[in-house]
């Protein structure tokens, strides 16, 4: 009788030899696919990218010709008497004569009812603000000489950052002219009072610039000296009323003056 032709057992070897070479099958794959998508994303990607970065190093250039040219003209002033300068900055500002000098003169009396003699100056330093960054620092110097003032710190503020500075009132424009940014789009004002009671002494009052309303929420009752808010540009309503209600708050006035 014929015996049975025996099979012969699965060799070990060989199944793990196939399961090893699935599986670098299944990763070279994979590898390839994620380079190819790679590729395809940074094709897509860089010229974006280059775009963006050329845009960003124009207004870099820009703000930094605004920025020597405003050095310039700071420093051609300071030859010049308290009235010149003054007269000097009203006229770039078209307010030097008629009802807009009348509408300045009436802005600076509210500001001498400021009380005490210390002012901290707080400025909104936003992307927004930028049109105005070119004539904004020889007008908070003007502002600063008219009211009799003495000023004693500046701060900006823009998306959660803020900087205050000290020292000497042409030291002090000098560091806002350097570091403000005038980018971002995030009015960050509850942030920066915050920042600025813990970065300067208390002053006699705050005076703050800006022209559109808080992203954050405003701590009225931990502000510790009155709030004086000058909104630049009078056709946002929702930027009025907040200014108007910041001032009434903290025990401060909202004082107008039409830029043209």
């Amino acid at each position: 009788m014929r015996r049975k032709k025996a099979h012969s057992a699965p060799n070990i070897h060989e199944s793990f030899s196939d399961v090893a070479l699935l599986m670098l099958a299944t990763f070279i794959f994979l590898l390839v696919t994620i380079l190819i998508t790679s590729k395809m994303s940074e094709e897509y990607q860089l010229p974006r990218l280059k775009k963006e970065v050329a845009e960003l190093q124009e207004k870099l250039r820009q703000s930094g010709r605004e920025k020597d040219r405003l050095s310039r003209e700071l420093g051609s002033m300071a030859g010049m008497s308290t009235d010149a300068q003054v007269n000097e900055v009203l006229e770039t500002l078209h307010l030097a004569k008629g009802a807009g000098r009348h509408d300045f003169d009436i802005f600076i009396q509210g500001l001498k009812s400021i009380p005490g003699r210390d002012l901290h100056m707080v400025i909104d330093a936003t992307g927004s603000m930028h049109g105005v960054s070119n004539f904004i620092i020889p007008l908070l110097r003007v502002i600063v000489l008219r009211s009799g003032k003495h000023l004693d710190a500046i701060t900006w503020f823009s998306d959660e950052q803020a900087e205050t500075y000290t020292g000497s009132m042409g030291d002090m424009f000098d560091k806002l002219m350097a570091g403000a940014p005038f980018v971002g789009a995030n009015e960050t004002i509850g942030d920066a009072f915050i920042k600025a009671k813990q970065a300067a002494r208390v002053p006699g009052a705050y005076l703050l610039l800006g022209d559109e309303p808080s992203d954050d929420e405003i701590h009225y009752r931990e502000i510790p000296a009155p709030v004086y808010t000058l909104p630049i540009g009078r056709d946002n309503q929702t930027t009025l009323w907040e200014y108007r209600t910041l001032a009434e708050k903290t025990g401060g006035k909202m004082l107008s003056l039409s830029l043209n």
